[in-house]
């Protein structure tokens, strides 16, 4: 007896062994199709290597000597900025690797209080709150803040992040076609049922590098009783006179309600998000945004050199005033050759190719003649509009662009991109 259930058992065993092996080599079948599918497109992502500190000269492994580096969202050189790493150094050293929990539990201190209150006085708003991003803080603002008794309505280009938050909340979901006031008068109209009206942007479009038109935008929401959120994570430091965003910049900072930024870009390049606004909102998202309640407190090197970032730019706009003219050089000499640049103004310069694999070989020919930029093409960018986003750094001199637009030039005749 005893014999025959072992034998049962290791018959089950054995069966379920191939069972699960069986589904294991199902997956990879699958998964290796998907794979393939992606290379033979010609939208295969590569990650480059760089074996050195962010900043406009990088070393990179695999390519020797130095690196000019174009497509790094460090747009004011603080990533690498001795007075930011030595706050990063002294937060770590007074509080510590990190805080072993969420913040409402044991993970708040005091550099994450004084943080927050120095981004609501920086956006000259009520209160805001930390996140571990700003992917976080998009995915933690919609569903706290809207019921099924609301509506957003959102521009289709906005990040993937407002996209993914817009899905997770149950609210009447409107989207507007990029950057089209009359499109989104309509749908405002068609959302007048609704008790919370949404107008949820981008300020700058990263891809494209073009700005939303919020004095129209405001303009609408006030006469139809809407309210406006913008991700500022493309604007935040470097537009308007003194950095605050594309609403100093196009001066409506009164009539926008809720801002979404990130400290990972222009305020020291680490990581972290934040939410500011009205202080009954930030006091809500305390209480009932997922990402907030269920992810670890930032750490308090990130805290540290965020917050000195912020220190350094409210200390003067200096660098935020280099921006324009080196941004207007490139831009200006990469048309003269005979380039598309869409956008304008912005130090996001996409270079636009079309085909997705010309994109990826100019970008990596581009490497051999030391410039670092990367060829994006779908899905990050729609099919056919694939092109190599180039982005000014503060830090970047004349001489660095000029070397760029003359290796742009060399290879885009070299792949039939220009005559």
């Amino acid at each position: 007896m005893w014999a025959g259930n072992a034998w049962r058992a290791a018959v089950f065993w054995v069966s379920r062994g191939r069972r699960a092996q069986s589904a294991l080599a199902q997956l990879r079948g699958i998964l290796e199709g998907e794979l393939e599918g992606i290379r033979g497109a010609g939208t295969w992502k590569s990650e480059r290597v760089i074996t050195s500190r962010q900043g406009p000269h990088i070393c990179v492994d695999g390519v020797a000597g130095g690196i000019l580096n174009f497509c790094a969202n460090n747009y004011l050189g603080l990533s690498s900025h001795p007075e930011v790493i030595q706050a990063g150094l002294q937060a770590l050293e007074e509080f510590g690797a990190g805080l072993s929990s969420v913040r409402f539990i044991c993970g708040t201190q005091s550099i994450h209080k004084n943080l927050e209150a120095k981004i609501a006085r920086f956006h000259q708003r009520e209160d805001a709150i930390l996140y571990p991003s700003c992917f976080d803080a998009n995915a933690g603002l919609f569903e706290a803040l809207l019921t099924p008794e609301d509506a957003v309505l959102s521009d289709e280009l906005n990040h993937a992040s407002i996209i993914d938050g817009i899905r997770l909340c149950k609210a009447h979901k409107y989207r507007y076609r990029h950057l089209d006031m009359a499109d989104l008068e309509a749908k405002l109209q068609e959302a007048q049922k609704h008790r919370l009206r949404l107008v949820a942007t981008d300020g700058a479009f990263s891809m494209d590098g073009d700005i939303a038109p919020l004095q129209e935008i405001c303009r609408l929401a006030s006469r139809y009783g809407a309210l406006v959120f913008v991700d500022e994570c493309h604007a935040t430091g470097f537009l308007g006179p003194t950095g605050r965003g594309t609403d100093e910049l196009l001066g409506v900072m009164d009539q926008v309600t809720i801002i979404n930024s990130t400290l990972g870009k222009a305020l020291g390049g680490a990581s972290g998000g934040y939410t500011t606004g009205p202080g009954p909102l930030v006091s809500l998202l305390r209480q009932r945004a997922r990402p907030y309640l269920f992810s670890n407190s930032l750490p308090p090197a990130v805290v540290g050199c965020a917050s000195k970032a912020l220190d350094l730019l409210m200390e003067s706009n200096t660098i935020v005033q280099s921006m324009a003219a080196k941004t207007q050089r490139f831009r200006s000499k990469m048309e003269a050759a005979g380039f598309t640049i869409s956008g304008a103004s912005h130090p996001i310069c996409p270079v636009m190719l079309g085909d997705a694999r010309p994109a990826s070989r100019m970008a990596d020919d581009m490497l051999k003649r030391g410039i670092f930029v990367i060829g994006f093409s779908y899905p990050v960018v729609p099919k056919g509009k694939a092109r190599i986003r180039v982005q000014i750094s503060a830090v970047h001199s004349e001489e660095d662009i000029d070397c760029c637009v003359e290796a742009f030039v060399e290879v885009g005749r070299l792949h039939g991109a220009l005559p």
